[in-house]
């Protein structure tokens, strides 16, 4: 087997949350490029003709399409429940799907820290667990985790984000201890400032904007794309011995 061949994913599932667009959709094209059908879901996830449908199916992999509002704890145990009658199994889960709400720690109400923590930390360990029993019943499977460079630093104006992504750095390394040693390998991608509708008002504000920009060693704001490599690497056979690691995909943002 030829160093190449361990980063293909042909006949592989991988189920992508929060893929409809920005993020999530980068990651779904880049796994199905990489050979994997796609099991696809989001909240506002077009059932039928989706662009990430239609650029997934391009490359000649399945997409199966499914809504479910992570906020709500029914709506995720009935998505889960589909998923598991209709598919047999996953060999890779990419938690992905996320939010952010945005206001000054002395104005941040109950109904933003909860929204936020249920959809960015609750709804992850919850597939993950889910999902992840399968997996370590059948001796191997692959876990990756949207981090972010808040995993690490604080933020400005979204503590419930900072909360929410700090977790998932523990949580990832909780995972891996009790599951490295059973054929799972549970890793993160920590995305830097990246060009999507989450950091829109950041981008539009122009003294954010230039702040920002100057710290970015890369000088440019990321693209989602840019996160295609680092998560087929860490979906493949290329990273069977990476457990409990959050690799930056930041422009140099933590190096400086």
């Amino acid at each position: 087997m030829s160093v190449l061949d361990l980063f293909k994913l042909d006949n592989k599932i991988a189920l992508v949350t929060g893929c409809n667009k920005g993020l999530g959709k980068a990651m779904a094209i880049a796994l199905a490029e990489a050979g994997a059908d796609i099991i696809g879901v989001s909240a506002s996830l077009e059932l039928q003709g989706s662009d990430v449908e239609k650029v997934v199916k391009a490359a000649g992999r399945k997409f199966h399409a499914f809504q479910s509002d992570f906020s709500n704890r029914d709506d995720l145990y009935r998505f889960i429940r589909m998923v598991q009658q209709d598919f047999t199994t996953i060999d890779i889960l990419v938690n992905n799907a996320g939010t952010v709400l945005r206001k000054p720690a002395a104005e941040h109400p109950d109904e933003y820290w909860d929204k936020v923590i249920a959809v960015n930390e609750t709804a992850q360990f919850i597939l993950a667990r889910e999902f992840g029993k399968d997996m370590l019943k059948r001796g191997k499977g692959k876990i990756i985790f949207t981090a972010s460079v808040l995993t690490f630093q604080g933020g400005i104006n979204i503590p419930s984000y900072a909360a929410s992504k700090g977790a998932i750095g523990s949580l990832v390394k909780a995972l891996s201890n009790e599951w490295a040693a059973k054929g799972v390998n549970v890793n993160a991608i920590a995305p830097g400032y990246i060009s999507t509708d989450n950091t829109a008002p950041l981008i539009a504000d122009p003294a954010r904007n230039r702040a920002i920009l100057e710290r970015i060693p890369a000088a440019r704001w990321g693209e989602p794309s840019d996160l295609a490599g680092a998560t087929v690497f860490l979906a493949s056979a290329a990273s069977d011995y990476m457990h409990g690691t959050i690799i930056s995909v930041d422009g140099g943002w933590l190096g400086r």
